[in-house]
C-alpha cells in the first residue's frame, strides 16, 4: 500500500474505534482516489473485529443505475445491509415496518428514525462503533435531498455508537452543510495533501503495474515513471489511464512509443488545461486522428457515446447495438480506440457498458473541441427511437409464454424477453420525456402505444414494474393529446 493511503486508512481506523465525531468526511477532487480509498476501507474493515461495517452505498452516475443516484435509496439500503450483519436489529426493523411499510417513500428524516433509529434501540447493550460508509455522495442528482441526509445524519440520536463516513468531492452544496464543520465532525480533504508526497505514492503506484508486467526488453525508464507522476498531479485517475493505454499493447517497442506519445501530448496539453482534461483530449485526439479513422467512423463513435452517456441502466454490448441498429462488432470496432475511458464489457451479452469516470462525461459534453463535443440531447434522441422501435418490433402477445393468465408471473425473467426489450419497456419514456418536442417522435409513440399497450403491459407485469404503468400511460396520453390539438390547429388553418 503506498504510503500517503496507508496515512489516511490508519486516520480512519483510528477514528473509527476512538473519535467520538459521528462523520468523517473525505472530500477531494475528482481523480483523487476517494472510491479506491474508500474500497479498500470496507474491506479493513470487515476484518477489524472491534468494528461493525454496518453497511455501504456506493453512489455512481457512470454506473447508469437510477436508484444509485437517488438519496432516498441510502438510508433503506443501509438498514437492509445491517439486518443481514444483525439478527437483534432485523427483528426490530421488521416489527417497525409492520407498522410502516411504505417507510422508503417518505422524506429521509422519516427514514432515518424508522429505519435506523427505532431499531437500533433495540440493540442492548450497544455493540461497538457501527460504520456505514457512502462513497460519492456529490454524484447523486438532487442537491437539496443530499443537504436533508446530511443534516438527518447529524441529527441521529442512538445509544450506539453510529459514524458515518462520506466521501465525495469538496461541492458548495455539501461543503456548506452540516458535516462541514470541524466541531462536530472530522474532516480529510484529499487535495490538501502534500503534494510531494502524493506524487510519490502515484510513482509508486506506476513503477509496480509497470513491474508486474515484464517483458524480455526493457521498455521504460525510473525517469519516465517520475515523469508520469509529475504530470498526473495529484490524480491517480490521470496515472491509471495512462497505464491502461500504454499497457494495451504486449511488444516492448509498442509499450514505449504509446508511453514516450503519451507523454509528450499531455506535456504539451498541460499548458493550458487541467491534468484530467490533458489527459482526455490525449485519448480524444488519439481515438479521432484523421488519419487512421474516416468521418463517418468517428461520428459513429460519438453517437455511441453520447447514448452511453444518456443510457439509465447498465447495457450490453449486444442491448445498445440493438437499441442503435448496429451490430455487435461495429458498436465494439467505435469503442476500440476509446479502452482507456470506457469499459466494454468482454462478453458481449453482459450488462456494464460505461465511461469510467463521471469527469469524462462532463468533457465530452461541456468542455471538449467543438468537433468532438456531444449532446446529451443526442443520446436520448437515438435511444428514444430505439425503445420505440424495439417496442413495435419484438413485442407480441404472450410473450411471457404464459399457459393461463391465472398463473404467477416467473420468477426469472423469460428469455424472450431481451435486456433491449426490458430497456425499451422501462426506458422509453425518459428518454422521450428528455427531447424538446418532435413531431415525428410523437407520432411514434402514439403508432407504438396504441398497437402494442396490452403486449407492454404484459412484459411490464412480468418485470414486477406494473406499477410505474399508469405515468408512463398519461404521460404518453398527453403527447397523443398535444398531437391531436396540434393537427386540428393545422387543418384548420389549411
Amino acid at each position: 500500500m503506498n504510503g500517503t493511503r496507508r496515512i489516511v486508512l490508519s486516520m480512519f481506523m483510528e477514528w473509527a474505534r476512538n473519535d467520538p465525531m459521528r462523520i468523517f468526511w473525505l472530500a477531494g477532487m475528482a481523480g483523487t482516489g476517494k472510491t479506491s480509498i474508500a474500497v479498500t476501507l470496507c474491506r479493513m474493515l470487515k476484518e477489524d473485529r472491534a468494528i461493525l461495517l454496518g453497511g455501504t452505498f456506493f453512489c455512481s452516475r457512470t454506473a447508469n443505475i437510477k436508484e444509485r443516484t437517488e438519496v432516498r435509496c441510502i438510508i433503506p439500503t443501509l438498514a437492509v445491509a445491517l439486518a443481514e450483519r444483525s439478527t437483534t436489529f432485523a427483528e426490530a426493523l421488521a416489527a417497525v415496518l409492520t407498522s410502516d411499510s411504505r417507510v422508503a417513500l417518505k422524506p429521509i428524516s422519516t427514514q432515518i428514525e424508522v429505519l435506523l433509529q427505532l431499531p437500533l434501540a433495540a440493540l442492548v447493550p450497544p455493540p461497538h462503533s457501527i460504520v456505514f460508509v457512502v462513497d460519492a455522495l456529490d454524484e447523486c442528482i438532487d442537491e437539496d435531498e443530499v443537504k436533508k441526509l446530511l443534516q438527518a445524519i447529524s441529527g441521529l440520536k442512538s445509544e450506539a455508537t453510529i459514524k458515518f463516513i462520506l466521501t465525495s468531492r469538496p461541492e458548495t452544496h455539501i461543503g456548506t452543510s452540516p458535516i462541514a464543520s470541524l466541531n462536530h465532525n472530522s474532516i480529510l480533504r484529499l487535495h490538501t495533501i502534500n503534494k510531494e508526497e502524493v506524487t510519490e505514492d502515484i510513482r509508486l503506484y506506476i513503477s509496480n503495474v509497470f513491474a508486474r508486467s515484464p517483458l524480455t526488453k526493457p521498455w521504460y525508464s525510473e525517469a519516465d515513471v517520475g515523469t508520469l507522476a509529475t504530470l498526473s498531479e495529484g490524480l491517480f485517475i490521470f496515472a491509471s489511464t495512462i497505464v491502461s493505454y500504454v499497457l494495451k499493447v504486449h511488444s516492448a517497442k509498442g509499450r514505449a512509443t504509446r508511453l514516450q506519445t503519451a507523454l509528450l501530448a499531455v506535456q504539451r496539453s498541460k499548458v493550458v488545461l487541467g491534468p484530467l482534461d490533458a489527459m482526455y483530449e490525449f485519448v480524444l485526439t488519439r481515438a479521432s486522428d484523421t488519419a487512421e479513422i474516416e468521418p463517418q467512423e468517428l461520428e459513429a463513435t460519438l453517437q455511441v457515446l453520447a447514448s452511453i452517456l444518456a443510457s439509465r441502466m447498465p447495457l450490453s454490448v449486444r442491448a445498445l447495438a440493438e437499441l442503435l441498429t448496429l451490430e455487435t462488432d461495429e458498436l465494439r470496432e467505435s469503442l476500440q480506440r476509446l479502452h482507456a475511458v470506457v469499459y466494454v464489457p468482454e462478453d458481449e451479452d453482459r450488462p456494464g457498458l460505461r465511461t469510467l469516470h463521471a469527469s469524462f462525461g462532463d468533457y465530452l459534453l461541456e468542455r471538449t473541441a467543438d468537433r468532438l463535443r456531444i449532446s446529451k440531447s443526442e443520446g436520448h434522441d437515438r435511444l428514444a427511437c430505439g425503445c420505440l422501435r424495439i417496442m413495435r418490433n419484438q413485442l407480441h402477445f404472450n410473450i411471457s409464454k404464459s399457459r393461463s393468465s391465472y398463473e404467477q408471473n416467473p420468477a426469472e425473467k423469460p428469455r424472450s424477453i431481451s435486456l433491449s426489450l426490458e430497456y425499451a419497456c422501462m426506458q422509453w419514456i425518459y428518454h422521450v420525456a428528455a427531447l424538446a418536442e418532435s413531431r415525428v417522435l410523437e407520432n411514434e409513440v402514439d403508432k407504438t402505444m396504441r398497437r402494442q399497450l396490452l403486449f407492454w403491459l404484459e412484459v411490464m407485469s412480468v418485470l414486477g414494474e406494473v406499477w410505474r404503468s399508469a405515468a408512463m400511460l398519461l404521460f404518453a396520453a398527453s403527447i397523443v393529446r398535444k398531437l391531436a390539438s396540434l393537427t386540428v390547429c393545422s387543418d384548420a388553418h389549411g
